[in-house]
């Protein structure tokens, strides 16, 4: 209402006497009460056309305001858009990225949002799945949400062997088997330690992994190895496999067979040191799902045809290791193969339903033991 009381300041001046009015010239003739009448109705419309004047400055300052603010959206949004973020895109860059995909009305309202908000700095790269037309800041909140996040979840369990992984990695990702069966073929390209002599088997590292879109077969099993050499490298594979008289290879055999025979972690370097035993007595190792493995089975009843059958894998007629690994062991199978138990066992059997084991150097312990678990049901 500045305007309109400027109006009125003005009016004031000229419709009230000056300072010492008492010293009026004498020819000027004072003001008749049809003057001052006449004066009122200018005032009411003179106050009136302030008002409008200063109404209208107000509300046009707002819709200038509106005009020239940060275009932005409210609520939101709707629908589905896939955005993929880039590793050291800056938050200009990502605001481009939502505005062509219809995300966010402009890029200035994300970027404000983007330096309101401190968490911005911890955005990671990937795909994520958004809405159309969102205001800003509700955009950065799904950015930062990681169930936004477009990606395949892949948990391989400890005792996978190649081709049971390969499997899971089509299933969870939507590539293509052959895809991932050919990429797993070309071993020398998935980054495998020089012990393993171009051999998958073993060093598939399993654990649970987060896949992008777009990364391929190869990519994955790349990302599996490497988390396999990291948990070698932690654990001192190499350096540590002479001391029980073995070679790192050897080491991830024991460690396979380990991973399938122990059902309960305790019992797993027990398994291990019968394993060593039998290796130095020049026993065969008689480890049944080494047999199922070289009949490209995971389980199920041997028949006298499959304990008759030659195979490298067969531990019940070949003495000593298998030639590879069986499946993909994890931490606790490894760390077993590496530190055995000292004892002299030479069997075990399974002695109760929760997984333990019965070890014993005794043929008849033995024997006895695998008659009183048949009686009590332990077996299936």
């Amino acid at each position: 209402m500045r305007m309109a009381g400027n109006d009125l300041d003005l009016l004031g001046d000229s419709a009230m006497p000056a300072s010492g009015g008492r010293h009026r010239s004498k020819h000027r003739r004072p003001p008749t009460r049809r003057r001052g009448r006449s004066l009122l109705p200018l005032l009411i419309v003179l106050i009136m056309l302030g008002g409008m004047v200063g109404g209208v400055w107000y509300g046009g300052s707002r819709v200038m305001a509106a005009l020239t603010g940060t275009p932005d959206y409210a609520g939101n949004g709707s629908g589905t858009v896939a955005v993929e973020i880039n590793s050291g895109d800056s938050a200009t860059a990502i605001a481009g990225t939502l505005l062509n995909k219809g995300v966010v009305k402009s890029i200035k309202a994300f970027v404000a949002a983007a330096r309101a908000d401190p968490r911005s700095l911890t955005l990671q790269p990937g795909a994520y799945k958004l809405h159309k037309q969102m205001k800003a800041s509700l955009a950065l909140a799904l950015l930062l949400d990681p169930a936004s996040r477009l990606q395949a979840v892949v948990t391989i369990p400890e005792g996978f062997s190649v081709v049971q992984t390969v499997a899971r990695i089509a299933a969870r990702t939507g590539l293509p088997l052959a895809q991932v069966q050919a990429a797993a073929r070309d071993t020398a390209r998935l980054g495998l330690p020089a012990y393993a002599k171009g051999g998958l088997e073993g060093f598939l590292y399993p654990a649970t992994y987060d896949i992008e879109p777009g990364t391929s077969a190869r990519a994955v099993l790349q990302m599996m190895v490497a988390k396999f050499n990291a948990v070698a490298a932690s654990s001192k594979l190499e350096q540590r496999a002479a001391a029980v008289g073995l070679s790192p290879y050897e080491v991830l055999v024991v460690a396979s067979l380990v991973q399938e025979e122990g059902l309960v972690v305790t019992d797993m370097p027990m398994i291990a040191r019968v394993i060593h035993n039998r290796i130095v007595a020049g026993t065969p190792l008689g480890i049944d799902a080494a047999i199922f493995y070289g009949l490209g089975r995971t389980g199920g009843q041997l028949s006298a045809a499959d304990l008759n059958k030659d195979t490298p894998y067969n531990t019940r007629k070949v003495k000593g290791l298998p030639p590879t690994p069986i499946d993909s062991p994890g931490a606790d199978a490894v760390s077993a193969a590496l530190a055995p138990t000292p004892g002299d066992w030479l069997y075990y059997v399974l002695k109760d339903k929760q997984g333990h084991q019965f070890f014993t150097d005794s043929y008849q312990a033995f024997v006895d033991q695998k008659a009183k678990s048949i009686k009590e049901g332990v077996f299936k």
